[in-house]
């Protein structure tokens, strides 16, 4: 999966059950640890490798749907599995709908916690790849010209190279030089691609809905 040590966190009030599962997790070659309350987890500087969070639902002062919303709103990229001795259908649809991978009762079986935890961390990996793809192509976004951005605006809107050159008022001909000089410098090997790394960073063309795809637009 990773070269990267993975981490469960684990928030509980129940401080046997904490016991319990940190000693299963890192049973399975995991590193683990646990907290009692969600404010002691969100003072715990987490290190930067694929994670998830194993989190009850009922505990006192912050419960786990609200920090699981707190992590939301904080923009913290952590995938959460639910355990709840008390759940309910509603409480689960909205923490699944909230992003929980998973919404396990009490008492949970080993075999399908370490199945979700396995989901889990498989996501986070995924996701901070994307996260990564995603920088790569901003940096390269960065070496273009600002011609060259113009260019590649009305490319993703799907606007022939005798359509752009009339637009910008150059020749035909320039365009194509722009155009070949955004696809060396996005490392990009088609128009497909191309477009998908521009919608990938936000990049639209002028009155662009978004409508369009990548394999109805022109090659030239």
């Amino acid at each position: 999966m990773t070269d990267r040590p993975a981490w469960v966190f684990v928030v509980d009030d129940d401080p046997s059950l904490r016991k319990a599962l940190v000693r299963l997790l890192r049973s399975q070659g995991w590193n683990s640890e646990a907290f009692a309350s969600a404010a002691e987890f969100l003072h715990y500087e987490r290190p930067n490798a694929p994670s998830c969070l194993v989190l009850d639902v009922q505990m006192p002062e912050v419960d786990g749907l609200s920090l699981q919303r707190s992590l939301h709103e904080g923009h913290i990229a952590l995938p959460v599995i639910f355990v709840s001795g008390h759940g309910d259908i509603p409480m689960s649809v909205k923490a699944i709908k909230a992003g929980a991978v998973d919404f396990l009762t009490k008492p949970v079986s080993d075999e399908a916690l370490l199945r979700a935890v396995e989901q889990a961390l498989a996501k986070d990996v995924h996701d901070r790849e994307a996260q990564s793809d995603v920088a790569r192509i901003q940096q390269r976004y960065e070496l273009l010209s600002p011609r060259e951005r113009e260019v590649l605006a009305h490319v993703v809107s799907g606007k022939l190279n005798k359509q752009i050159g009339r637009l910008l008022g150059v020749t035909e001909k320039t365009v194509k030089v722009h155009r070949g000089q955004v696809m060396h410098k996005l490392q990009a090997r088609s128009l497909a691609e191309l477009v998908r790394m521009a919608e990938r960073i936000g990049i639209e063309g002028p009155g662009d809905t978004g409508s369009h795809r990548a394999d109805d637009l022109p090659s030239s």
